[in-house]
């Protein structure tokens, strides 16, 4: 999962916006060297002089900023003297604002397209060095703000023409108030912040450099040398035998290392704890929400209604095990293909072709933008020597259009990430066009909503023109796939992520066999008597990253479950459905999250939402079904 990052002043802080894809582009199989970037022809490319169109532009602008971060001084202590203070210094702010996201956006996607290339590496070191300096420069932004009286602050909006667009953002400041320690203890909470950062900077560090997987015997006798992609694709493989070995084996460090996976599980649980409490929060969970006004009863609304509809995950357990024609039904089986004859190739354009007649549903506007991204050079295509790998839109950069990176190879699979990124783009799009700079970026809490409902319309365009019944079942099975781990996976962990984080705050012990033992239980529960669930499997709470993340990974459910309900609004409602739709897209951060997607249709606060991926799922496992039997 590759994900793209914008850098934003706001509040005076510089805070990393995530739009995170829904899975990665593996580079194409080759015999021989890789392309050169020169290989390529142009329209297949990036063109960055849309931010710039001289490197010289881009010093001078970076020499700008550095200049003008003694200018944060004239403000300091002095915020609360009048409405006009307080709209110069936000304006200003604003100014740095846009051109460090345009230095750092330039220098990110240059750096992306050859990771070799030394100059644009040192480009985005300058501009992250930069980034640090603007965020202490501008660190006394928050607390002096916070100490200014409610009343205050509302007075200064009614006399102070301009200072009214700031509302929103200043009401998101203040509502954390009493959340907001004063000056001595935030610099102590920063003091402890690379102390509490220890246990998830261990795990990356044993998960991604010091973890030593074993070697198994490959599908034709060879040894193969474990990693994360060779377990992945592992899984996929129609060798049941050599699936079973690459599982077992996989697991096999993290059962040897339970302790210490333990210890640092339970280690970043009290971190988080640590930071809740010192802060006033009722429970871990509470303050995570907080951040994005999420009320806790979005998240408990999530788990109670999935964990009322299990069914269709527990038939497609079912449906799965009857095709591959199992006694059992192991967790190594639920990624492998039910279809593995069916192969279709796709070239780029047939890919754009496709997906202007898949989202027709979304209406003219947003195909001639969606055409305007294919024309102009938005999208870098191919796989070169020394590119990024993966797929990702690069979000919100404020005066200027996303980009969207590819590595096409020729597969479904691609044309699907496609869809996705683009989804990602044009939400990125038409926020920036719409809203000003303070607003022009968007909640992660609803960055997948536009990306799966791509998705969700292209599954339906392939589907009324596949040409066979085997390709019908192959699309079909790709979605259901994509439900189980996207939507009953995430939910999953999250409430698994909920049920530890809460035995922690009662002061329960968490040793490596309760923590095995509750994730058994759960994943048993999800996926029903069809699954047998084997001892390695419940150690996967010692290998998932999400863990770390704070409470971050129901949003992936809560987005797919808002997109599902927003696809079945447009097939049902037509233009007004499409109009809420369009204005959920323009509508950045001038909203809470979950008021962006009221707006939209869709309250995440009840079932409905949720009840729509169950029903789709339904429907895709009839249709699977419909066609088994013919």
């Amino acid at each position: 999962m590759q994900k793209s990052i914008s850098y934003k002043i706001i509040g005076i802080v510089i805070i990393m916006f995530f739009t995170t894809g829904n899975r990665s582009l593996f580079a194409q199989e080759s015999s021989g060297e890789l392309i050169s970037r020169d290989q390529v022809e142009p329209r297949y490319t990036w063109n960055l002089e849309d931010i710039y169109s001289t490197e010289q532009a881009w010093e001078d602008d970076f020499n700008w900023l550095n200049e003008s971060v003694d200018k944060y001084k004239e403000f300091e202590g002095k915020l609360d003297e009048s409405g006009e203070v307080l709209l110069g210094y936000l304006k200003f702010d604003e100014s740095i604002g846009i051109k460090f996201g345009r230095i750092m956006r330039y220098a990110s996607l240059a750096k992306d397209l050859d990771l070799a290339n030394v100059k644009y590496q040192g480009y985005y070191d300058r501009a992250d060095g930069l980034g640090a300096k603007l965020r202490t420069a501008s660190s006394f932004m928050r607390p002096e703000l916070l100490a200014i009286p409610k009343e205050t602050i509302s007075e200064f909006m009614e006399k102070t023409e301009g200072l009214k667009l700031y509302e929103h953002m200043l009401d998101d400041l203040l509502r954390r108030k009493d959340h907001t320690l004063n000056k001595e203890m935030e610099e102590l909470m920063a003091l402890a912040s690379p102390v509490t950062d220890i246990p998830y900077n261990v795990f990356t560090f044993m998960k991604n450099a010091d973890i030593n997987y074993p070697s198994v015997k490959g599908e034709n006798g060879e040894d193969v040398k474990l990693s994360d992609g060779r377990y992945y694709s592992g899984l996929q493989s129609t060798d049941r035998e050599y699936r079973k070995r690459v599982y077992k084996g996989y697991y096999t460090p993290y059962i040897s290392n339970q302790n210490t996976y333990a210890s640092l599980f339970t280690g970043n649980l009290k971190a988080i704890q640590f930071g809740a409490k010192a802060r006033k929060y009722e429970s871990a969970r509470a303050a995570a929400l907080d951040a994005n006004n999420i009320p806790l009863s979005v998240y408990d609304n999530l788990v109670n209604s999935v964990n009322d509809n299990l069914q269709p995950l527990q038939r497609w357990a079912s449906l799965k095990k009857r095709v591959l024609g199992l006694d059992e039904l192991h967790p190594y089986d639920t990624y492998v293909t039910l279809f593995p004859g069916v192969k279709k190739e796709y070239s780029y354009d047939q890919g754009m072709e496709i997906l202007l007649k898949a989202l027709k549903p979304l209406g003219e506007d947003y195909l001639k933008n969606l055409q305007t991204a294919f024309n102009n050079r938005w999208i870098d295509v191919y796989e070169t020597k020394g590119k990024r790998s993966g797929a990702y839109s690069s979000g919100v950069t404020y005066g200027f259009h996303p980009y969207v990176l590819l590595n096409w190879n020729n597969t479904m699979d691609a044309v699907s990430t496609f869809a996705h990124e683009m989804g990602h783009n044009m939400h990125s799009f038409y926020t920036e066009q719409s809203q000003p700079y303070v607003y022009a970026d968007y909640s992660i809490f609803v960055a997948e909503v536009a990306s799966t409902m791509n998705e969700a319309f292209l599954l339906d365009y392939l589907l009324e023109n596949a040409s066979s019944k085997e390709e019908k079942l192959a699309l079909i099975e790709q979605e259901l796939g994509h439900i189980q781990s996207t939507f009953f996976r995430q939910t999953r962990f999250a409430e698994y992520e909920q049920l530890v984080h809460e035995l922690n705050e009662k002061g329960e012990a968490l040793t490596p066999d309760k923590l095995s033992k509750l994730f058994g239980d759960m994943y048993k529960n999800y996926w029903g008597d069809e699954m047998v669930v084997d001892d390695e499997e419940t150690f996967s709470w010692a290998r998932i990253p999400h863990f770390y993340y704070n409470f971050y990974v129901y949003q992936y459910a809560t987005s797919y479950a808002a997109s599902m309900a927003l696809t079945q609004k447009v097939k049902e409602e037509g233009q007004p459905a499409i109009d809420k739709y369009m204005n959920f897209l323009k509508s950045g951060n001038s909203k809470y999250p979950i008021e962006v997607l009221k707006d939209a249709g869709v309250d995440m606060t009840t079932p409905e939402p949720i009840l729509a991926v169950v029903e789709r799922m339904s429907d895709l496992l009839d249709k699977m079904e419909s066609l088994l039997a013919e």
